[in-house]
């Protein structure tokens, strides 16, 4: 025989006692923090929807372009080559999220989160519109629900465009809405998927996201302390909860004096009235008088709604606020303990580890790699000297602002040159620039394993400079116990294989 849960035992605040999903519409409290919370997410929408326009020494303020794999970032250009600054970046982030955390709670959650932020300011107050405020008389009419619908269509779609201006700019995106889907299907349906996206999550998975789909409610049990600051209920004043007369404000038999236990003879109700408010107007229905709780984003909606039945019962407010575990249970809340101080010093290592590497950073990124195809070296006769060759391509990131040319010249390194890219390497302004050149090298430069380290000096037009050692793969120099001259071992290099096991055969041989 199956049993049902009752809605006291529900695992989740979103889940009916016969398994099927609640559908939360929460009444909005309009109080102090709502309308900072407010000021603050307009604030955030204003600023996402301009960033994408803003400039900065020529390129976008922040864009992460996939295609051509730059990331803009304030006026600096970042390429996948900066491995180790995007590492430091991402980690400075995430040290940033956890000093937070263990000051303000999840402070990100209720007052900065896009999912926040655009559920409660921007769907939300579009819906109320539409079908009127929760707990009040329902607007009427067939069209209200279809009109709803197409005002969060317009909106996706906005929100959509915007996101994708982060990553294509607002150039290319400005050509996609433009041209027809024909011409562009690709990017046609990447369109369409992002806005199908953004409908899906604020129109029937809302807050879902915040209890199954985000993990940052999960961590709180290793991000937070006793200390850290959070919206708790103080039960020590609200308890026993129960209906009870209008107090005068200044009444001395209010119990106010945070963790004191209430005097045993006072048989006077606690200040909770037991009204529901605070439930009715959290944005994931949970009751905040069971204590800290996952599905809790911090939006300070119970705090509202809390003080404004506080000012009507003659009570003063504070009986659900900002505090901490510590301090509802009448201990010293303790600002400076180990997390705070050991979390500032990683961000400042980290953050000085950032700006050290972004200060060495050249004008160029040079890189030598192998000529795919073909022998990995050659014999090359001129006249009277002999060399070795070796097919290298060339790769060079122009990190400037400006065009400029590339020059390469082997240095210590007596009777080797590099030959086909006399006339310079010119590249464009944070472009990459490839060129595949010989390496000659005289064959009694190369080692006992067939191997040379050889230093090519890279030259720009703007002043750029560095040294770049790149190893050469060469006939073995096995000395005169193995019986072969010099010479004799160049000839043996055409006879080497490659990299992919072929044989390379004597030009004009049967």
């Amino acid at each position: 025989m199956s049993t049902v849960e009752s809605p006291e035992s529900s695992l989740l605040s979103t889940l009916n006692a016969d398994g099927s999903r609640k559908w939360i519409k929460p009444k909005p409290s309009r109080g102090r923090f709502w309308k900072r919370r407010r000021v603050v997410a307009y604030g955030l929408i204003t600023a996402f929807s301009l960033i994408p326009y803003l400039r900065l020494n020529g390129r976008p303020l922040v864009q992460f372009d996939i295609t051509v794999r730059e990331f803009s970032l304030f006026g600096s250009v970042f390429y996948p080559t900066d491995t180790v600054l995007l590492a430091l970046l991402a980690v400075s982030v995430f040290v940033t999220i956890f000093l937070l955390t263990a000051l303000f709670g999840r402070v990100w959650c209720g007052w900065a989160c896009p999912q926040t932020v655009y559920m409660e300011f921007l769907y939300r107050p579009i819906e109320r519109l539409f079908e009127g405020v929760p707990g009040k008389k329902r607007k009427t009419g067939a069209w209200r629900k279809p009109a709803k619908y197409a005002a969060f269509l317009l909106v996706s779609m906005f929100l959509a465009h915007t996101f994708l201006a982060y990553f294509v700019g607002v150039e290319q995106l400005r050509e996609w809405i433009t041209r027809s889907p024909f011409a562009h299907p690709v990017s046609f349906l990447v369109m369409v998927g992002v806005t199908g996206a953004m409908m899906f999550d604020f129109c029937f998975f809302r807050e879902q996201t915040c209890l199954v789909a985000c993990p940052y409610g999960r961590l709180q049990s290793v991000l937070l302390d006793r200390n850290s600051l959070i919206v708790s209920y103080d039960p020590v004043r609200g308890e026993p909860r129960g209906h009870k007369r209008r107090k005068a404000k200044g009444d001395v038999s209010l119990k106010v004096v945070e963790g004191k236990t209430p005097d045993p003879a006072d048989a006077e109700p606690g200040d909770c009235i037991d009204c529901h408010k605070c439930v009715t107007t959290c944005p994931t229905g949970i009751d905040i008088r069971n204590g800290l709780q996952m599905e809790c984003i911090h939006c300070t909606q119970c705090i509202d709604a809390c003080d404004e039945v506080m000012d009507k019962v003659g009570r003063p407010r504070g009986l659900i606020r900002y505090s901490s575990q510590a301090a509802i249970e009448g201990e010293r809340t303790r600002l400076l303990r180990s997390r705070v101080i050991v979390y500032p010093l990683i961000l400042m290592l980290l953050v000085g580890a950032f700006v050290m590497v972004v200060a060495s950073k050249d004008g160029a990124d040079v890189t030598f790699i192998r000529a795919a195809g073909g022998m990995p070296y050659f014999r090359v006769d001129e006249s009277e000297t002999s060399h070795i060759g070796s097919r290298v391509k060339i790769r060079v990131r122009n990190r400037t602002d400006a065009e400029v040319t590339y020059t390469f010249r082997l240095v210590e390194l007596p009777g080797a040159m590099i030959r086909g890219i006399d006339e310079g390497l010119v590249v464009e302004p944070h472009k990459l620039g490839s060129a595949e050149v010989v390496v000659l090298v005289p064959p009694e430069e190369y080692g006992p394993r067939g191997q040379r380290t050889v230093t090519v000096r890279v030259e720009g037009s703007d002043g750029f400079g560095h040294n770049v050692s790149y190893s050469l793969i060469g006939p073995a120099w096995l000395g005169e116990a193995a019986g072969d001259s010099a010479d004799e071992r160049a000839d043996d290099s055409e006879h080497k294989t490659d990299n992919t096991g072929t044989t390379g055969e004597p030009e004009g041989d049967d």
